[in-house]
């Protein structure tokens, strides 16, 4: 196990923590923040909906690490050599089993936190959240695990970014508007076009955090076949695509304010000092010393950036 805690020195509670990965949680509040400032801007603002989509997005969040925990180890991508954080399964710290039923039961609490949401917002709520359960498990799991074939990111892009923030927006202005629950392709009104530019910022810093860990884990990966696009393509590729993916996200708060002439809604680029230093690290270190640090600031800015984007929408 290669972290700097020694398994004797965790407990079980600890070691549950840890499986739980809090450090992921601003991949699951992000999108919330971001679809509820747009909710406010827009007036159809819904509390309960806003609380019980982020309740369910952390419940999605923390099964899919729960199963990344478990089926890494099974598929012998956890070794140790990993420089990573501490992985429960692979270290021995939890049954292999308990995680799994963890991992069941955490998305079955989604499911039931999203019937409510079903009820607001009618079947297309129940549609993307059994998909996005089902993608929570296929990320490492499955006959055809999406991280072990390059498709990790597109998987966090569209459902840690687009699906999250519109999602978040469409079932508070269905709750405020009223929604066939029978109908499955919502108004336009529901989901507004500027639902799916807001969510694009989320959409790239929450796919940068995953480029933070495939670049520290390419090694490991590639002796584990796990092929991520890191693996497949080089530091070089991954390492562009982090920066395209940050110069994205603050290429949006410049178009709203044009389309809207709200400069509140620029509010994130005081977040640049935070990004730029986080770049240069990833453009220049290999190592796990370095790039553990890089992605937990990584999630930082993700935090950061969604919080000030949701005020500026919403002021």
């Amino acid at each position: 196990m290669s972290t700097e805690t020694s398994q004797a020195d965790i407990s079980k509670r600890r070691a549950w923590v840890i499986a739980a990965r809090p450090q992921t949680m601003p991949a699951a509040l992000a999108p919330v923040l971001v679809g509820t400032g747009l909710a406010v801007r827009d007036g159809v603002f819904a509390p309960l909906p806003a609380l019980v989509a982020l309740v369910g997005a952390a419940l999605i969040q923390i099964g899919t690490n729960f199963a990344n925990d478990y089926y890494d180890a099974e598929r012998g991508a956890d070794t140790a050599e990993r420089e990573g954080f501490t992985r429960v399964t692979a270290g021995g710290l939890i049954d292999p089993a308990e995680v799994k039923r963890a991992m069941w039961l955490t998305f079955l609490a989604a499911i039931v936190v999203g019937a409510y949401l079903v009820a607001v917002a009618g079947l297309p709520i129940m549609i993307v959240g059994l998909v996005s359960v089902a993608m929570g498990v296929a990320y490492t799991g499955g006959p055809y695990p999406l991280a072990y074939h390059g498709l990790g990111d597109v998987f966090v892009f569209v459902f840690f970014g687009l699906v999250a923030v519109a999602g978040t927006y469409y079932v508070q202005a269905a709750a405020a508007l009223g929604v066939e629950f029978l109908t499955l392709v919502p108004r336009a009104e529901l989901v507004p076009v500027a639902a799916v530019v807001a969510a694009l910022p989320i959409a790239a810093i929450s796919t940068d955090i995953l480029v933070v860990n495939n670049l520290r884990d390419r090694e490991e990966d590639a002796e584990a076949d796990k092929n991520t696009l890191t693996v497949r393509f080089g530091y070089g590729f991954s390492r562009a695509q982090f920066v395209l993916l940050i110069g994205m996200a603050y290429a949006i708060p410049p178009v709203f304010a044009a389309s809207t002439g709200d400069l509140t809604v620029l509010l994130p680029m005081a977040t640049l000092p935070l990004a730029v230093p986080l770049a240069k690290t990833v453009v220049t270190e290999t190592a796990g010393d370095a790039l553990n640090p890089a992605l937990e600031r990584t999630g930082k800015l993700l935090a950061a950036f969604a919080a000030l984007f949701a005020v500026g929408l919403a002021l």
